[in-house]
């Protein structure tokens, strides 16, 4: 990308509103995640004899059945939840990146074995097979992270497979191929740098499905019980509403804004890619 386009980008995404909402949510989340829990007003571990006390001067957002502070809780959630995501799209994306980019740039057979591949992931029912997998290797939270980014790859597979197919016919690639470069360094150093900017929008979006994938996982009882996830504060919650519904209420929101800022971010990324998706707006 030269200047020209790179200043051209910068200027589309100034431009686009729900992208920078998005940002400046995702910027206080990460503020969250490092600085939360450092301001947490108790140790969310600390059992108190103050259980489910509804919201009030001393617990901003109530206690559970056990006097946890959910306040303190949800800070201590809103990092796993965001470190879980981020790994869990990253494994998904560098999958879909190498598989999507071999099926699409080698063609042939090579192609219809990887796509046969991706038929049969898309055909799978991913939640099952991880509830699957979690139940008989551990529900720790590497686990986890690793269980959905292997089930979640198919989608930027399929997009690195069309930016492939169509990059190999650019005047560049034929070029290359010419020039004598073999075929796996014109992948890496061309068909994979022009043709991953989809795929980091698919992937911003594969966070807020990672997200809500832990956490339902959470709240099946699945998810790791050594850490606080949001999902897992839901899950105490639920037995105790509606009474009590401050403990799932106030959790259940903060996935809801996490996965819209992530959406956010996705949409107004593909927009800024596609400047013809304003256009026809």
């Amino acid at each position: 990308m030269n200047k020209a386009k790179f200043m051209a980008f910068l200027g589309r995404l100034r431009h686009n509103k729900q992208m920078m909402i998005g940002c400046i949510l995702l910027g206080f989340l990460i503020l969250i995640a490092i600085f939360g829990p450092s301001f947490a007003p108790y140790n969310p571990k600390l059992l108190q004899d103050d259980t489910l006390a509804s919201p009030n001067a001393t617990y901003l957002l109530g206690t559970d059945n056990l006097g946890r502070d959910v306040f303190s809780m949800i800070l201590y959630g809103v990092r796993t939840s965001l470190q879980i995501g981020f790994i869990a799209a990253m494994i998904s994306a560098a999958i879909g990146i190498i598989v999507g980019g071999i099926a699409g740039f080698f063609g042939g057979i090579i192609d219809k074995i990887l796509n046969e591949i991706m038929n049969i992931f898309m055909m799978l029912p991913t939640f099952f097979l991880i509830l699957l997998v979690v139940a008989l290797f551990g529900s720790n939270m590497t686990n986890v992270m690793i269980v959905i980014g292997v089930t979640s790859w198919v989608s930027n597979a399929r997009l690195m497979r069309a930016q492939a197919i169509s990059l190999k016919e650019r005047t560049f690639v034929k070029s290359a191929i010419t020039m004598g470069e073999s075929k796996w360094s014109i992948l890496i150093h061309h068909i994979i740098p022009n043709g991953i900017f989809p795929i980091i929008a698919q992937t911003t979006m594969n966070i807020s499905g990672a997200i809500l994938t832990e956490a339902g996982l959470s709240f099946l009882g699945l998810g790791d019980p050594n850490v606080f996830s949001l999902g897992q504060i839901i899950n105490n919650g639920k037995m105790y509403m509606p009474r009590c519904w401050w403990i799932s209420t106030f959790s259940g929101v903060v996935v809801v804004l996490i996965v819209l800022t992530f959406f956010l971010i996705g949409d107004g990324l593909n927009r800024v890619l596609s400047p013809k998706m304003d256009a026809n707006k």
